[in-house]
């Protein structure tokens, strides 16, 4: 049952990155609803679940915080030292660097991965818990996809490898979920995850989507749309439990 309930997470994923490409002459706003999504799914959905799931201490400090920070540090440190290593070949993409795109993305298909083993987990035990569990995963898996497309293209790669990753991220869920037919993965070193990607994916929204939402488009619709995407995220969240 939760591998074909997964399927509907592929399709949803497909639409938020269907979604992504479609409004490029309004990229502003695209980028504005991607970091408000991205902020949402990060403080409403990742922290929160990794703080429950991993909850033992780490000198006074919840593990699932002290990664949090981890991630975030580390996507500092690793772009900053991409910019270097790229402005040292005289590359010239306004800066961004295509690798960044390219690990962001792949820590979207890894979340996405884990959505699905959650989905399967959540299966096992039965009642209501798979139907809560799918609830938040298909409608949160459309800011994923919109997200995985979005970061691929806003740093530089072209549109083929943003499309693979998009793929690659609709597929995640499935092959999560098939997973969880031969074992499952213990709770702590999921919750630890979720606490590190989360990290990252703060960074990302507030080093490099917003501000570049708001660089040449400094409009009320784009603060909205951030504004929007944190809500929605919100109301995805209010509704699964």
């Amino acid at each position: 049952m939760a591998v074909i309930v997964a399927l509907g997470a592929f399709l949803m994923t497909l639409a938020g990155g269907w979604t992504a490409q479609r409004v490029t002459d309004r990229r502003h706003l695209v980028l504005g609803l991607a970091g408000g999504l991205m902020l949402g799914v990060v403080g409403l959905d990742l922290l929160p679940e990794s703080l429950h799931a991993a909850g033992r201490e780490v000198f006074g400090v919840p593990l699932a915080l002290l990664l949090f920070v981890a991630g975030f540090l580390i996507a500092h440190v690793a772009e900053r030292l991409l910019a270097v290593r790229q402005a040292a070949h005289g590359a010239e993409n306004g800066g961004r660097v295509p690798q960044v795109g390219l690990t962001a993305a792949a820590a979207m298909v890894g979340h996405s991965l884990a959505d699905g083993v959650a989905l399967g987990a959540a299966f096992q035990v039965g009642g209501g818990m798979g139907v809560a569990v799918t609830l938040a995963v298909i409608t949160h898996d459309f800011a994923d996809g919109f997200n995985t497309y979005t970061l691929t293209r806003l740093y530089g790669n072209e549109r083929r490898k943003a499309l693979l990753m998009l793929f690659a991220d609709a597929v995640a869920p499935v092959v999560g979920a098939a997973s969880t037919l031969l074992f499952t993965l213990p709770e702590e070193p999921l919750g630890a995850y979720l606490g590190f990607f989360g990290g990252v994916l703060l960074y990302l929204a507030a080093a490099e989507i917003l501000p570049e939402a708001h660089h040449k488009h400094p409009a009320l619709s784009t603060l909205m749309c951030t504004v929007g995407g944190v809500a929605g995220i919100w109301l995805v969240v209010g509704l699964a439990d």
